[in-house]
């Protein structure tokens, strides 16, 4: 495949390194390699840049520097907050949406190993989390609780404040994975008030293999990483700075970014979304507010993956519901948690924007979509 050739409509699942994160991050990759660890004259240089860095991160989501927690992207910063803390507390509920990424999910359904009695907070039609069943959820004994800010798969932004309010009323430790959220919304921790947040680079164009767990300080974790005591005791292992370096960057370049991004990637997917209702798609989540970028969709009767194939042939890079979840043949969770029923659900198509994307690649992709799925309705048409 010559990626040049195709149009990228996935940012959902990573973006592009951004030339000036790449620039930020090459004399580390080079002559400045040191061990951040390390005291001599390379060592200082590298813990400056990390310094640095955690500076710029910190700064994005209005956190004092000792509050970030450096890890190597979102999966390892959300199975530290549930392990973590799980170690930490004595076994009760732990509480977290349907619409969980997996890397929230699974480790909260492996509590129950422990002693955790899981409660996932059923979510509406649109995909917002239903306060009310929160409120039923936390009438019982609450350890822990977690409820994203932005759905990977639908973009539907959660009132995280609003559940947070309520998980520290019945005296649960909250968190947020903010993954998906970050760079597209304002993002401010004290705002929602939890008291862990997940961050990722490579959804914001920094470099895979960097992350961060925001934490309030009087939170008390246990590492899940043993080793030489980095990241105050939480995160052992000699600190990735190349990656550390573009993360710090990529923040940077977004709190610059969003404010013209934001409406531009909106004004894109309203095009889109026009072209869908022309073709009778079916777009989940539409009526709930939504990350500007995403739009999820799917067409009576055409499977979801052979869609992505097709379009993948025709020039356009989309995806099937989550990336990280792409090699499951189940129906999205999340679909089958806001009722969509099991069958539409297998259609569904996931197409989210990057800030490199045009209106005249939208109507690029809604010609190829109109031409794909009157052969598949046709094709399906022959079959029955």
């Amino acid at each position: 495949m010559n990626a040049v050739s195709h149009v990228y409509f996935d940012h959902n699942a990573t973006t592009p390194v951004d030339e000036r994160v790449l620039e930020a991050m090459l004399p580390y990759l080079r002559g400045q390699f040191g061990n951040a660890s390390s005291r001599h004259e390379f060592g200082t240089a590298a813990r400056k840049a990390v310094n640095r860095a955690r500076e710029q991160v910190a700064a994005l989501v209005n956190v004092q520097p000792v509050q970030v927690i450096l890890v190597s992207g979102g999966t390892e910063a959300n199975n530290l907050f549930v392990k973590g803390a799980a170690s930490y507390l004595k076994p009760a509920q732990v509480a977290v949406s349907a619409i969980e990424h997996p890397c929230v999910a699974m480790p909260a359904r492996e509590l129950t190993r422990q002693g955790w009695k899981l409660r996932k907070f059923a979510v509406t039609r649109e995909g917002q989390v239903d306060l009310a069943d929160v409120d039923l959820a936390l009438a019982q004994p609450t350890g822990i609780a977690s409820v994203m800010l932005a759905n990977n798969e639908t973009g539907v932004i959660q009132d995280v404040a609003a559940v947070a309010e309520r998980a520290r009323a019945a005296r649960a430790w909250m968190h947020t994975d903010a993954v998906q959220a970050l760079g597209k919304i304002p993002v401010d921790f004290g705002a929602l008030n939890v008291h862990a947040m997940t961050l990722s680079a490579h959804k914001i164009y920094g470099p895979k293999g960097a992350g961060a767990l925001i934490v309030d300080k009087r939170l008390e974790l246990r590492p899940i990483i043993s080793g030489g005591g980095h990241e105050q005791g939480l995160r052992s292992g000699t600190e990735n700075v190349p990656a550390i370096v573009g993360f710090g960057a990529a923040c940077d370049l977004a709190a610059g970014r969003m404010q013209e991004l934001a409406p531009r990637l909106a004004a894109m997917r309203a095009r889109l979304e026009q072209g869908l209702h022309e073709l009778r798609a079916v777009i989940f989540g539409e009526h709930a507010p939504r990350i500007s970028n995403t739009s999820y969709f799917a067409f009576k009767g055409i499977d979801g993956e052979t869609l992505v194939i097709e379009l993948d042939k025709a020039g356009f890079a989309v995806a099937a519901g989550a990336a990280c979840s792409s090699t499951s043949t189940e129906p999205s969770a999340t679909l089958i948690a806001m009722g969509v029923a099991a069958e539409l659900a297998r259609g569904a198509v996931r197409f989210s924007l990057g800030a490199a994307n045009t209106v005249e690649q939208v109507e690029q992709f809604l010609n190829a979509l109109s031409a794909t799925v009157s052969r598949l309705k046709g094709l399906t048409a022959v079959a029955v």
